[in-house]
């Protein structure tokens, strides 16, 4: 076990780090998105809430509908006025202009 190891530590080592910091990364992963609870209306479509909603998530039209169907229990392909589903949005970063601050002119 000592031999393998000498031969081998470096790749044993880049091994393990290499997982643990995928492990990191896939659980952070998820920490950038939000999710909101929409209420469906008369001739809303999952396609149709996807536009509504373009400018807060990341997705494409196809991930978005792929999305809401696989987290929400009883979406398939039919969805009816008054049902509750959740969506992903991401976190806005601030929407204030940041402004720089000058020194006054003597």
């Amino acid at each position: 076990m000592k031999k393998i190891w000498n031969q081998y530590s470096y790749a044993i080592t880049l091994i393990i780090l290499s997982c643990t910091f995928a492990i990191f990364l896939s659980l952070n992963h998820h920490s950038d998105e939000q999710y909101v609870k929409v209420t469906i209306s008369e001739g809303d479509t999952l396609w149709k809430i996807s536009d509504q909603f373009e400018g807060q998530h990341s997705l494409s039209h196809k991930e978005f509908v792929s999305w809401v169907k696989k987290h929400n229990e009883n979406i398939k392909d039919q969805i009816y006025p008054g049902e509750k589903i959740v969506i992903p949005v991401s976190k806005k970063e601030s929407s204030e202009p940041t402004q720089l601050a000058s020194a006054p002119k003597e």
